[in-house]
C-alpha cells in the first residue's frame, strides 16, 4: 500500500486547518478582544464625534508617582476631558455605583471584577495632574463592548456599544477655550510614552509586579524600600498594603492592587 496516497490529502487538510485553528485561537484571546474593543471606539468616534470639536488620543500611558497608568481613550473638547475605559466582555453584568466588585454571569457560572469607575479613577487622578485641572473638568466614561448586557441599574456614564457618545454630546456648557483645548493637547501629546508596543508590555509587567508580594518596590517619595504590611483595624482591618519601610517617618502607603 503507498501510504503516500492517503498522507497527502491529510497533509493538504492540516495546510488549511491549522491555520485556522490559529486564527480562532488569537481571536479568542483577552489581548485580541481588548485591542477589538477599543478599534471599535475610535471607528465610532470617528463617523460619530466631530474630530474638529472634540480632539482626540488614544493608548495613553502617563507617568504617576508608583509607575504609570495606562489610558484607552482621552476626548479634549471645549465642554470637557472624556477618558474613556473599554471592557470587552459577554454575558450578564451586575453592578452599582458604590460596589467594589461587579459580577459576570456566563452560563451560571460568576466572575467578580473591579468596578470599572475605581479602575478609571486612577486615570482621572493621573490626568488632572498632568494637566493642572480640578475634577469638575475630568468625566469617566466606561464603555462595554461584546455580548454582555446589563442586568442592574448602572450610572449614566456606563455605556454599552455606541450609548458612549450619547453620554459625551449630554455635556454642553463650555468649560474650555479652544486655545485651552489645543495647550492641554500639546501637553499630554509631550508627557504621554511612546505608544508602542515595548510601552505596552512594560505596562503589563508593572501591574504583575504591583500584585505580586515578592517583588521589590520603592518608595515614591523617599526612594526607600516598600514592604508589605497589614491593616491591624479599621473598616480595613486584615488587608495588605505596601508601606515604606522608614515609617513614621516617610508614611507612603499604596494599595496592593491599584489598578491600570
Amino acid at each position: 500500500m503507498n501510504i503516500s496516497v492517503i498522507l497527502h490529502p491529510l497533509l493538504n487538510i492540516l495546510v488549511w486547518l491549522l491555520p485556522l485553528l490559529l486564527v480562532w485561537t488569537l481571536l479568542r484571546t483577552r489581548l485580541f478582544k481588548g485591542w477589538f474593543g477599543e478599534r471599535l471606539v475610535r471607528l465610532r468616534a470617528h463617523f460619530r464625534l466631530d474630530r474638529q470639536v472634540y480632539r482626540r488620543l488614544h493608548d495613553v500611558t502617563l507617568i504617576t508617582p508608583d509607575g504609570a497608568t495606562q489610558i484607552d481613550h482621552v476626548f479634549v473638547s471645549p465642554f470637557g476631558i472624556f477618558v474613556l475605559e473599554t471592557k470587552h466582555m459577554k454575558g450578564w453584568i451586575f453592578g452599582g455605583e458604590k460596589q467594589a466588585q461587579w459580577t459576570q454571569l456566563i452560563y451560571k457560572k460568576r466572575f467578580a471584577f473591579q468596578n470599572p469607575n475605581r479602575q478609571n479613577y486612577k486615570h482621572l487622578k493621573a490626568l488632572q495632574a498632568a494637566l493642572g485641572i480640578g475634577p469638575d473638568f475630568v468625566h469617566s466614561v466606561i464603555v462595554f463592548v461584546g455580548p454582555s448586557t446589563f442586568k442592574t441599574r448602572m450610572p449614566a456614564n456606563v455605556t454599552r456599544g455606541g450609548g458612549w457618545v450619547h453620554y459625551i454630546k449630554s455635556f454642553q456648557q463650555t468649560v474650555f477655550s479652544e486655545a485651552q483645548v489645543t495647550a492641554m493637547l500639546q501637553t499630554l501629546q509631550a508627557g504621554r510614552l511612546a505608544p508602542t508596543l515595548a510601552t505596552r508590555r512594560e505596562h503589563v509587567l508593572r501591574l504583575k509586579q504591583r500584585d505580586d508580594p515578592s517583588a521589590s518596590r520603592q518608595c515614591p517619595r523617599c526612594g526607600s524600600a516598600l514592604v508589605v504590611r497589614t491593616y491591624n483595624g479599621g473598616p480595613r482591618s486584615g488587608q495588605q498594603f505596601w508601606g515604606c519601610s522608614t515609617f513614621p517617618k516617610c508614611r507612603t502607603v499604596q494599595p496592593i492592587s491599584p489598578g491600570s
